[in-house]
């Protein structure tokens, strides 16, 4: 017989945590997917009705349900959503159409019945425009005599608004002067402002909840919008109250503090290999910093417009940069420059994660910030061609602009979902290796669900087109803006601070799993479902309102949470700090994740529930506390992120001679303290005053040109001048140049293989390996950390596989 010789079969690691945090998660996941399921049927079929045909008394057709259609796709090609709003949505210095249409046609069918001799104008009114005159089985509307004529006169004031010659209103001359396309505009917003005063069959409210607030057609706030905001309060405090009961009984087994790791000695930048890929994210930086400037500098242009419409210090922007397209483009942007951080970020964890790098990855990372490069500029071409209305640009999926958020013409949005699945492609070859060590629950896997994520749910907003039903596309729009972004962002964001922690060994693996498991059942009962917040007045039936306000509430429980455990974080990586021979080498990085903390509870919680609550929504949506939340939110949170994240790699891709402490503390302080200005001097008591003129006056007269550019109003747009200056100059630039040096100085990229997760060593393996001779540096023959089953970790920390 031959001797044969058996090599070990390596064995996965076990789940490090118990089932039962995979089954609540399980749990919260099914439950608000089947509920998003039947309030998605619930949108198809029975929404705000689009008639086949309006007609007058006469049986003339005013307009068709293609002329609505074609309206709404001008109102988006030509950037209207970025200048006023829809049905709340949308910019916020021009109007809201729905509630516009709807003033200015009740005052002119108001004049008309005086003008007849009505002896109750006022009561006939009301019953004329909430009179519900569709017919379901015909698919036909009818008008009165008095609204057919209403509507001739609105269109003809839309066509001098939209074909004036001058940038008064913010916009280019002559917008729009084509009839047929003013008509077409005017029927879509009519048809809005008809769903916002006709009673909904069988119902005492509006299709829209009775919104906007409009005495003349006798809409005010419903019995669901105040019953429903006093039930969110009750969310929020039993919530609260259940999470700190919980977080007093369970407090030495969950969050941060839960235990901690032997005193450590920090792997130094030098010391720490450098692949091709990992190299290769310095030019990501690069793209991502010089992007970041762009949409800063929008940002102050578009805030000029608000102090002065047609000039901009002696310059009439609007001729080149109206204020619609420079929105467009500074919303995009923010987008684009977060999510190519994340992109880059990603590829720079995956090596160390699973100790190797595939050969020619780096080829694959370039190939994806061309790809970047390519949606970027198709993205910004498309959209200006598309607001400038050039004839041969209309109608095409490379320049037609999309709705608000997505406003990417859709070759660009396909481009960009693809590029983001190849992203995970790169991601997936990366871990391959180690992904068939670990248990599908571990830390690997669970970085590789969530990256798979965001390409999977950005891609739902491929279901709102430019001729899809308003309240459908709203309803799957908003699945990305808040799904997307409030939710597996998060979760996105959650996986990589706590798999760098656990690189840096400041928190081991098992407790960083349970805070992913926690976080994402804490982000998602109230994120999932809380997505309907959006479409209170949308056109949906009244259960969304009612789940999304009751669960919307829920979503400050998860950033209290981490508002709490914050300072416990600080002070358990203080102590380890203290502990170790070699210096932290991530201050700064640090510290913009313990910004993203207090902009997550300030921006997104505080903010956030300000507007969310269906009472104060009804009266404020479209104004600048929406702005206000966008920016403490957007900004604080995923900008904050991003640019750490940044920081983290470009601290090992930078000689530690070139590394340039100073300017990332600059920047740092000059972001955070920029957009604080932003917010507490500007637009969040522009907001509040905005608020009380709504309810005090009138929503219509608080969405006006003419009280935005009140002089009480624009000393309060001209107070955030200094914080603009302080975010660009002290925070952006500096960021600049910090990647600038990441491209022109760059560590050479030595190697394809790292011991995995191995930024730290252990103080006790460090001196036994400096007294044997076998001191590391920077190859694989040290041992570290993760080499070792610690007392409490239930999957091993290997090394290279």
């Amino acid at each position: 017989m031959t001797e044969q010789s058996f090599l070990p079969v390596p064995t996965k690691a076990e789940l490090a945590i118990s089932k039962g945090w995979v089954q609540g998660v399980a749990l919260v996941m099914v439950f608000g997917f089947m509920v998003m399921g039947i309030l998605a049927a619930r949108t198809y079929t029975d929404s705000m009705p689009l008639p086949q045909r309006v007609v007058g008394p006469d049986g003339q057709t005013l307009f068709t349900e293609q002329q609505v259609t074609a309206g709404q796709q001008i109102f988006l090609r030509r950037g209207l959503q970025q200048y006023g709003s829809i049905m709340g949505h949308g910019g916020y210095l021009g109007p809201d159409y729905t509630a516009e249409y709807l003033r200015l046609s009740a005052d002119d069918v108001g004049q008309q019945l005086r003008d007849s001799g009505s002896p109750d104008p006022t009561a006939d009114l009301v019953t004329m425009m909430r009179t519900n005159r569709y017919d379901k089985d015909t698919g036909t509307l009818q008008f009165t005599a008095e609204q057919v004529a209403a509507f001739d006169r609105v269109r003809a004031h839309y066509a001098d608004v939209f074909g004036t010659d001058s940038t008064e209103y913010g916009l280019i001359p002559q917008l729009i002067t084509d009839p047929q396309e003013i008509h077409d505009l005017t029927a879509f917003f009519c048809w809005t402002a008809w769903a916002a005063a006709a009673e909904r069959e069988g119902h005492a409210y509006s299709y829209t909840n009775n919104w906007p607030p409009e005495q003349r057609v006798n809409n005010t706030p419903t019995a669901d919008i105040l019953v429903w905001s006093a039930m969110s309060l009750i969310a929020l405090l039993a919530g609260l109250g259940a999470l700190f009961a919980l977080y007093g009984r369970w407090s030495r087994k969950i969050g941060w503090h839960a235990t901690e790791t032997p005193s450590l000695a920090f792997r130094q930048p030098g010391e720490v290999e450098i692949t091709p890929s990992q190299k290769a994210t310095a030019w990501f930086f690069l793209v991502v910093a010089v992007l970041f400037l762009g949409q800063a500098v929008l940002g102050g242009a578009i805030e000029h417009y608000r102090a002065e419409l047609s000039n901009f210090f002696g310059f009439d922007l609007a001729q080149i940069l109206p204020f619609n397209l420079a929105r467009t483009w500074h919303v995009q942007l923010s987008l684009l420059w977060t999510a190519a951080s994340f992109l880059a970020a990603g590829i720079f964890l995956a090596p160390i994660i699973s100790g190797r790098e595939p050969r020619r990855q780096s080829w694959l990372t370039y190939g994806l910030l061309g790809a970047l490069f390519v949606v970027v500029a198709g993205t910004l071409v498309g959209t200006a061609l598309s607001t400038f209305g050039v004839d041969w640009a209309k109608g095409s999926i490379f320049f037609d602009q999309q709705w608000e958020y997505l406003d990417l013409p859709r070759f660009w949005q396909i481009l960009l979902v693809v590029g983001l699945f190849l992203w995970m492609a790169i991601i997936f070859r990366a871990i391959r290796a180690r992904l068939k060590t670990e248990s599908k629950l571990n830390m690997p896997w669970l970085f590789f669900y969530a990256g798979l994520a965001i390409p999977a749910f950005y891609a739902v907003g491929m279901l709102a087109g430019t001729q899809t039903h308003l309240t459908v596309a709203e309803f799957w729009r908003f699945w990305v803006v808040h799904l997307w972004v409030e939710d597996f962002l998060e979760l996105f964001t959650t996986v990589m601070v706590a798999y760098i922690f656990v690189m840096l060994g400041v928190v081991r693996r098992r407790i960083a799993i349970q805070l992913i498991f926690l976080d994402v059942i804490l982000y998602s009962v109230g994120g999932v479902i809380g997505t309907m917040h959006h479409l209170y007045f949308s056109g949906t039936p009244v259960e969304h309102m009612a789940l999304g306000a009751f669960f919307s509430a829920m979503e400050v429980i998860p950033l209290t949470f981490l508002t709490v455990e914050a300072w416990t974080f600080l002070q358990l990586g203080s102590r380890q700090q203290s502990r170790s021979s070699a210096p932290f080498p991530h201050r700064w990085a640090v510290m913009f994740l313990v910004a993203v903390g207090f902009w997550n509870f300030v921006g997104a919680g505080i903010f956030g529930f300000l507007i969310n609550l269906p009472i104060v929504s009804y009266y404020q949506i479209g104004t600048a506390l929406t702005a206000n939340h966008a920016h403490g939110a957007m900004m604080g949170v995923y900008g904050m992120l991003a640019v750490g994240l940044a920081l983290f790699a470009l601290r090992y891709i930078i000689p530690s001679k070139r590394w340039p402490d100073k300017l990332a503390k600059l920047s740092f302080w000059s972001l955070n303290i920029g957009l604080a200005w932003m917010v507490f001097a500007t637009l969040l008591p522009l907001g509040v005053l905005q608020l009380w003129h709504s309810v005090n006056d009138g929503y219509y007269e608080a969405r006006t040109l003419g009280y935005i550019t009140q002089s009480g109003n624009v000393v309060l747009e001209w107070l955030r001048m200094p914080g603009d200056f302080l975010f660009i100059l002290g925070g952006v630039l500096p960021f600049v140049w910090i990647a600038w040096l990441g491209v022109r100085y760059g560590i050479k990229a030595t190697t394809h293989t790292m011991p995995a997760e191995t930024l730290f060593v252990e103080e006790h393996a460090q001196a036994e390996e400096d007294r044997t001779g076998l001191a590391a540096t920077g190859g694989g023959s040290s041992r570290y950390a993760s080499d070792r089953r610690l007392p409490d970790d239930h999957d091993t920390l290997g090394g290279s596989p």
